[in-house]
C-alpha cells in the first residue's frame, strides 16, 4: 500500500508540480471572459440611462427599486469599470465584490421567477432537470413540464413561418428559441467572479501581479 500511495504522489508531483508556473492561465480566461461582458453590459445601461432608471425604478412594469438612478449608476460603475479591471488585471479580488453584489441582485429581482434556465429547453428528455426530477426535485418537475409546453410552442411557431414566411432566410443566423430569462447566466457569471476573488488575477498576466512582485518583492 506504502509503495502504491508513494508510486502515486511521485507521478502526481512530476506532472501537476510543473504546472504551478502556468496557474495564471485559468484566472486569465476567466477575466477575458468576464470583461467584455461586465463592460458591455454597464456601458449599455450608461448610454440608456433614463430608460434604465425608470424600470430599476417602476413598480407596475419594473423592479420598483429605491433610489433607481443611484442603482443603475452604482450598477453600471461596478460593470463598466470592473470590465476594464478585470481586463487588465487590476484589483481583481476587489472589484469582484462589486460585480457579485450586482449579478446577485440581478438573479433575485430580474430572473429569479423564471427559474434556472436561460434558454427554455424544448425537449424534456434533453433537459437538465431531468436527473433531479428523477429524484423527486419539485422544481425540476415543473421545469421538464414547462420544456414540453415550450417544445409545443417553438414546434407551432416553426410551422406557421415554414407556411408563411421565407423559413430558411429566418433561420440562417440561427434557431428559434424560447427565451426564458432564468439565473443561469447570473449565476454562472457570479461563481465565475467567485473563483477570481479566490485567485485574484492569476500569476504574469495580470497588473495585480507585477504590482505585487515590485512593491511586495513577492516573485513566488
Amino acid at each position: 500500500m506504502n509503495s502504491l500511495v508513494t508510486a502515486y504522489t511521485t507521478v502526481h508531483r512530476a506532472i501537476f508540480t510543473p504546472l504551478q508556473y502556468l496557474d495564471g492561465i485559468a484566472p486569465l480566461l476567466l477575466r477575458l471572459f468576464l470583461a467584455p461582458v461586465m463592460m458591455a453590459a454597464g456601458w449599455h445601461k450608461f448610454q440608456n440611462f433614463n430608460d434604465m432608471v425608470a424600470w430599476f425604478g417602476n413598480a407596475d412594469w419594473g423592479l420598483g427599486l429605491p433610489a433607481p438612478a443611484v442603482m443603475v449608476f452604482l450598477a453600471a460603475s461596478a460593470e463598466l469599470v470592473g470590465g476594464v479591471a478585470l481586463l487588465v488585471g487590476l484589483a481583481v479580488r476587489w472589484f469582484a465584490i462589486p460585480l457579485m453584489i450586482s449579478m446577485a441582485v440581478a438573479a433575485a429581482t430580474v430572473h429569479w421567477e423564471h427559474g434556472w434556465f436561460a434558454i427554455a429547453p424544448g425537449n424534456p428528455e434533453t433537459s437538465t432537470a431531468m436527473v433531479l426530477a428523477d429524484i423527486g426535485v419539485p422544481a425540476a418537475k415543473r421545469s421538464l413540464e414547462n420544456s414540453a409546453e415550450v417544445g409545443r410552442r417553438v414546434s407551432a411557431a416553426k410551422s406557421i413561418l415554414r407556411e408563411h414566411g421565407n423559413y430558411s432566410w429566418l433561420t440562417e443566423k440561427g434557431t428559434f428559441v424560447v427565451l426564458n430569462n432564468g439565473i443561469e447566466f447570473a449565476a454562472t457569471y457570479f461563481v465565475m467572479l467567485l473563483s477570481l476573488f479566490f485567485t485574484g488575477g492569476g500569476r504574469y498576466f495580470s497588473i495585480d501581479d507585477w504590482l505585487r512582485r515590485i512593491y511586495w518583492k513577492d516573485a513566488s
